[in-house]
């Protein structure tokens, strides 16, 4: 039940902490929202836009404070080929259908699926994500050529972008062993920036990403025909949006629980992002989830709480409406160089200390999850093969595992005590293990260590059985587990089995 003053008290960490972390974020968040949105090919403004929306909304709402959401990359990558082929309008629509989704996946509660998801598959994402990160600043060391491609910078103006990127990490880096009353990150920009701007210094500033001058989102309805087939065309965007919104946001969460040992709660943010992208999409905005750079650079300015989330947003807007000539001088070099520090501290480098001691079916799960986020930029399917390729290694070492001890007792009854769990994977070798031919008139599997997991294990009971029928020979299950005694029993119909009911031994007590 929701409880006000628990509530509220998030708003209350450390208020001037708060202030600063969500100005900081802000700040970072402007050249990546914009460039998000130049990639999706539409407006600077709506990605701001967007990013204002969905900030607030999931910082309000949303089940884990501290944590930021945006316009992120890897939901603007999905939606390249909608907006070129049918244009933005198209993109309204399918943004607000995936908010839909998702708040249906958190009414349902199917947020706690996260933790299905192994640790190797999370450092993969992980480190996937920084990989992302960092080569996403490498687009501000390019600038347009005569032609109007882009090539990289060469000379004294990329000496002085190195520098100043260099400054800014430095300023990140050694301020904290100093003072921690200030965020070292907004320290740094301040630095930088006065320096370029008091200096005159010729380097890439946001403004010569985009102008980001203009108004707050408004109220738009998709101007699309509301068809079955309209529908047809964007249900795809949008389940996929969907999946990886909540795939990054679930999984930052995880990440900011582990780094703040508090945890958040996965159902309430899938609820938020989803109402989240439900107003964006009927705000003419794009789709979003949460940003682990942007998260991370709030958690590193000491943002705990929910004020960060909100001032950040409200700083957007500002920058918006009343300082987009000010916010527009600002140099890229130090919104890069901060953005490094935030691959640094985002990079599981644990993960690569404790390569040699990680099973080698891990490492590789781990390897193939930063590949295909990094590559493909798909966190749902990154991940999801991460979860598929851990299963399967899984299953494979389980139907290893299993194993038979055998014995007859004075009566001529043979014994088979099982262990290990007899499953889909397992069915092969556990059939292997019987000597039907030469096995006695009466057989006794013993299940006592072992249990049956599914309809492959039930199957393989069945044409056991059946065998051993064939040589007029009995076959008995005994210490079967009631879960199991119910799974024979719902596939009574398809089977025929013969369950040896075991005692049941109850306490003698006076009376």
């Amino acid at each position: 039940m929701f409880q006000v003053q628990p509530y509220l008290a998030q708003y209350k960490v450390n208020v001037k902490n708060e202030i600063l972390a969500g100005l900081t974020t802000a700040l970072a968040l402007v050249p990546e929202v914009v460039a998000f949105a130049l990639l999706a090919h539409i407006s600077p403004l709506v990605g701001i836009g967007s990013a204002f929306i969905i900030c607030l909304i999931t910082s309000v709402f949303g089940g884990r404070p501290g944590m930021i959401s945006g316009a992120a990359g890897s939901v603007a990558v999905v939606i390249v080929a909608l907006v070129a082929q049918h244009g933005a309008e198209y993109l309204f629509l399918a943004v607000a259908l995936m908010g839909i989704i998702q708040i249906t996946v958190g009414l349902l509660r199917f947020g706690k699926f996260i933790r299905l998801v192994p640790q190797p598959v999370v450092y993969g994402f992980v480190n996937g994500l920084a990989v992302i990160i960092f080569m996403a600043q490498l687009e501000q060391f390019k600038v347009p050529g005569a032609g109007g491609e882009e090539q990289w910078l060469q000379g004294t103006p990329l000496l002085l972008m190195l520098g100043l990127v260099a400054l800014t990490m430095a300023i990140v880096y050694f301020l904290p062993k100093l003072t921690k009353a200030v965020p070292a990150s907004l320290v740094a920009i301040i630095v930088v920036s006065a320096l370029v701007i008091g200096g005159k210094l010729d380097t890439k500033s946001v403004g010569d990403i985009a102008s980001i001058k203009g108004g707050l989102p408004t109220l738009h309805w998709p101007q699309v025909p509301l068809t079955w087939a309209t529908l047809a065309l964007v249900l795809p965007y949008s389940v996929i949006m969907a999946l990886v919104g909540l795939t990054e946001s679930l999984l930052t969460l995880t990440v900011v629980d582990e780094m703040t040992d508090t945890r958040g709660h996965g159902n309430q943010d899938c609820v938020a992002q989803g109402l989240a992208n439900v107003a964006s999409g009927l705000t003419g905005g794009m789709g979003g989830c949460a940003m682990i750079g942007q998260t991370m650079v709030n958690l590193e300015s000491r943002g705990r709480g929910r004020l960060s989330g909100v001032v950040a947003a409200g700083a957007l807007a500002l920058f918006v409406v009343a300082g987009s000539s000010l916010i527009e001088q600002l140099p890229l070099a130090a919104l890069v160089g901060v953005m490094f520090m935030v691959v640094i501290g985002t990079f599981e480098w644990a993960s690569l200390r404790i390569l040699r001691r990680m099973p080698r079916p891990d490492v590789l799960v781990m390897l193939l999850v930063t590949l295909v986020t990094a590559v493909s930029q798909n966190l749902a399917l990154a991940v999801l093969l991460g979860v598929v390729v851990s299963a399967l290694v899984f299953a494979w070492e389980n139907a290893k595992r299993i194993r038979a001890r055998k014995h007859t007792d004075a009566a001529g009854t043979r014994h088979y005590e099982i262990y290990g769990p007899l499953f889909f994977g397992s069915v092969q070798a556990f059939t292997d293990k019987f000597d039907v031919q030469q096995d006695p008139a009466q057989v006794v599997i013993d299940f006592r260590e072992s249990r049956v997991a599914d309809m492959s294990g039930i199957d393989a009971l069945h044409k056991l059985t059946e065998r051993y029928h064939r040589l007029g020979k009995t076959l008995h299950l005994r210490h079967l587990s009631p879960d199991c005694r119910q799974l024979l029993r719902n596939a009574g119909a398809l089977i025929e089995v013969n369950i040896q009911e075991d005692p049941e031994y109850r306490v003698v007590t006076a009376e």
